[in-house]
């Protein structure tokens, strides 16, 4: 009998979510950076074998939100809670339980195996984890506790066990060679996203949204137009930086990763514009494929 199932990952920021769907997925689905934020959209990783299609899906970290841009993210987040059918929840050794408690109140309502994972072990001692175990325990006492550390992968092979073990029988949901929801077209601009991220200080990356205006594939060769959007003409300065040096950095690095990831060359042309408060708009928020309702 084959498996399949939706495998939800939700947290807050900064948790380690996206380390470890890339692990667990094998493939760079997500943008892991040291910032929070870094996840905006809902992605989706497919992990096949003949028995088997487990539907991994990256979230942004759960928060109060400030912009529109923020309650999309949380819709996502909350969405990710209705369609699981195993649910893992990343913590860290860092925070605590009481964090963020209105969503935790709504992880302790689902009638579905849960999976606490708690990330970065190797950043704490065995005294300290099994208090925050315990604790963890009074929170969430339906949800398995699993101390992992996604980046070293450390008792990774163990939550996929576990994760096989509670697939639901089902047909797949998706063509077994496909391993993404999402186009090409996404992947870029989420690879310039995140040298962004990497390369600017303070609001800048938070201000920023890219999209891709032109994907031209050959055999050899991929031809890309990348439009950078930021909210304020001073953004735009600092963005393309003195004598255009700033920007040349990010498309340079990008260009790299973009051709590691498509194993194509890469013509990259990158250009910034202001769109004042898209933060805010509902029509920029949906042209960026953000969801509102």
């Amino acid at each position: 009998m084959h498996k399949a199932g939706f495998v939800n990952i939700v947290g807050n920021p900064n948790v380690g979510k996206s380390t470890l769907m890339n692990a667990l997925v094998g493939e760079h689905v997500s943008i892991a950076t040291f910032k929070a934020q870094t996840t905006r959209h809902r992605i989706m990783g497919i992990y096949n074998t003949d028995e088997m299609q487990i539907v991994f899906s990256d979230t942004p970290g759960v928060l109060k939100p400030v912009y529109k841009l923020q309650e999309s993210m949380l819709n996502f987040s909350t969405l990710a809670l209705t369609d699981a059918d195993i649910l893992l929840y990343v913590t860290d050794v860092i925070e605590m339980p009481d964090k963020n408690a209105d969503f935790i109140a709504k992880v302790s309502q689902l009638d579905i195996p849960i999976l606490l994972l708690i990330n970065k072990i190797d950043l704490t001692e065995q005294v300290g984890l099994v208090e925050l175990v315990e604790k963890w325990r009074e929170v969430l006492p339906q949800a398995e506790i699993i101390p992992i550390s996604a980046s070293t992968k450390f008792n990774l092979d163990y939550v996929m066990k576990r994760i096989k073990d509670l697939l639901p029988d089902s047909p797949p949901y998706f063509d077994k060679d496909q391993w993404t929801d999402k186009p090409a077209r996404f992947f870029v601009a989420e690879i310039i996203r995140g040298k962004i991220l990497l390369y600017y200080d303070k609001e800048i990356p938070y201000s920023v949204e890219v999209a891709i205006e032109q994907f031209k594939e050959t055999t050899d060769k991929i031809h890309i137009n990348a439009v950078i959007y930021v909210e304020r003409d001073s953004q735009k300065g600092i963005i393309i930086g003195k004598q255009g040096r700033a920007l040349k950095k990010v498309a340079s690095e990008a260009r790299r990763d973009l051709e590691k990831f498509f194993r194509k060359s890469i013509f990259l042309e990158t250009f910034v514009k202001v769109d004042k408060d898209w933060r805010n708009s509902d029509k920029e928020l949906r042209n960026f494929g953000y969801q509102l309702d």
